[in-house]
């Protein structure tokens, strides 16, 4: 949550926050009616992760059996999670909704999408509407939906959480990222248990107070350290990212016995 000064880019004309845009070095930010960034790319390496909390929002790697056919992200931003799965997943199709017009124009024009086309696209629409739609049909939904103050209250509701679970595919996961220090986050935390009948994972970003959360929708196959940590020295080689790190967060954040995951 790193402050910057921002620029407006134009008059706001909808009740949604207005977007603007800060530069430092070669880091390009977006930002949403405040001066927290909400999402930032490294102008010499565009698909890099810069912020902690999308990093850790890819741990969901280390339970996945196989490359995922299809993930939909719930909010745009700048495009971080659209760029990374285009250059580190690329027969991945995805599908990103954001609500704000003005986010999907100016990630359009300043932050170097992905070629919209049959592997990516962009529907601008309400995210809690649009995945009751997505019956069964993607394997990885991925949430990152606030107002640039807090997260929206129609993306940390049990329906939500629900029609999420209905969205998703036979060994689909669910990833948010939510802020720690919010005083609600327990509350969230045991909705999304509730719906996902305990298959709930936490992990905390580097920095910050963001917290990546994962939900399951079937038990991962493989919940043991030994083979995890295996799985993510692999894994930290293929797609440039400190999984170790973030399995030895997950161990020190969730019920297991030294050996295993309980999920």
């Amino acid at each position: 949550m790193a402050q910057h000064p921002y620029r407006r880019l134009r008059a706001q004309k909808f009740e949604l926050p207005e977007v603007g845009i800060s530069e430092e070095g070669n880091i390009r930010s977006l930002h949403l009616g405040s001066a927290t960034i909400q999402s930032s790319m490294n102008l010499d390496y565009p698909a890099e992760l810069v912020l902690s909390y999308s990093r850790a929002m890819m741990a969901w790697l280390l339970f996945a059996e196989k490359e995922p056919r299809h993930i939909t992200q719930i909010g745009l931003g700048g495009g971080s999670f659209a760029r990374w799965i285009d250059a580190y997943l690329p027969h991945t199709k995805q599908t990103a909704v954001d609500i704000n017009p003005q986010v999907i124009s100016v990630a359009r024009s300043l932050f170097e999408l992905p070629f919209e086309g049959e592997q990516f696209e962009i529907v601008e629409a309400d995210g809690a509407e649009y995945i009751k739609t997505v019956r069964g049909g993607t394997d990885v939904i991925l949430v990152d939906g606030f107002d640039g103050e807090q997260i929206i209250d129609a993306l940390v509701s049990e329906t939500f959480f629900a029609d999420c679970r209905r969205a998703l595919s036979a060994d689909g996961i669910f990833v948010t990222n939510w802020w720690s220090g919010d005083k609600r986050y327990q509350r969230f935390v045991e909705s999304l248990l509730d719906v996902f009948e305990g298959r709930v994972l936490e992990l905390p970003a580097e920095s910050h107070g963001n917290m990546a959360v994962f939900a399951f929708q079937s038990a991962p196959r493989e919940q043991n350290f030994d083979n995890l940590k295996k799985r993510a020295e692999k894994l930290s080689e293929k797609y440039n990212l400190d999984f170790k790190r973030m399995l030895s967060a997950i161990k020190s954040h969730n019920v297991n016995n030294g050996k295993n995951l309980f999920l």
